[in-house]
């Protein structure tokens, strides 16, 4: 398998590396803004339904906790798993648990899902696990780490060309950022430069006369 290198910017070792001797853990940079929002949403919901209840005269013990709880069901459905990687393996958290998967040992590649597509990542020891492969694209250090532990894979049996379709998305997403920039959006309707004639006059296809 023949996966882009990308290239090295950092010549000393993380602080989490220098600090304790191991490899820094990476983590999707997305998740903290996301379940900030989910808790946000989850405990807006809560307090609502407590003082509607409140306010028309039927809160008791029993219905507070079925709405607390309310709460916290509406949370965990909101709460996107938190991908995190270090060297030789990568981490699926959910609310209730998470898997960890030997990305130094891959056996296979794919995809599942027809309307969310889902990436699917089964390692030698059998521990499958699931992610959204935006998150990747993403957090393309994360990409690197992973693409880096496939490449030493022994195992890896299919799902090659996948992982090199990702790979041209992650490096091709910052290009796709960096056109959709309004700076660059404007330059179509730039003013014309010193000496440009100027748009053609409608009525004799010539351009205006100068003063």
């Amino acid at each position: 398998m023949h996966l882009r290198r990308q290239p090295q910017h950092r010549s000393e070792p993380a602080p989490e590396q220098a600090r304790t001797g191991r490899p820094a853990v990476l983590v999707d940079r997305r998740w903290a803004p996301t379940a900030r929002a989910a808790a946000l949403g989850a405990g807006t919901l809560s307090a609502l339904t407590l003082l509607t209840d409140w306010a028309t005269g039927g809160l008791t013990l029993p219905r507070a906790l079925l709405w607390t709880l309310l709460g916290w069901t509406a949370f965990a459905l909101l709460l996107p798993p938190r991908i995190s990687a270090g060297e030789g393996w990568l981490e699926v958290r959910g609310p209730l648990r998470g898997r960890r998967l030997r990305t130094d040992a891959l056996v296979s590649v794919r995809r599942a899902g027809a309307v969310a597509t889902q990436l699917l990542l089964l390692d030698a020891h059998g521990v499958l696990v699931e992610l959204d492969p935006r998150v990747l694209v993403a957090n393309p250090l994360l990409w690197q780490r992973l693409a880096t532990d496939a490449r030493r894979s022994t195992d890896l049996r299919s799902g090659t060309r996948l992982l090199r379709e990702l790979d041209e998305q992650v490096f091709a997403e910052p290009a796709r950022r960096l056109l959709a920039a309004p700076e660059l959006a404007d330059t179509g309707s730039a003013d014309p430069a010193p000496g440009d004639p100027g748009p053609a006059d409608p009525a004799h296809g010539e351009p205006p006369a100068g003063p």
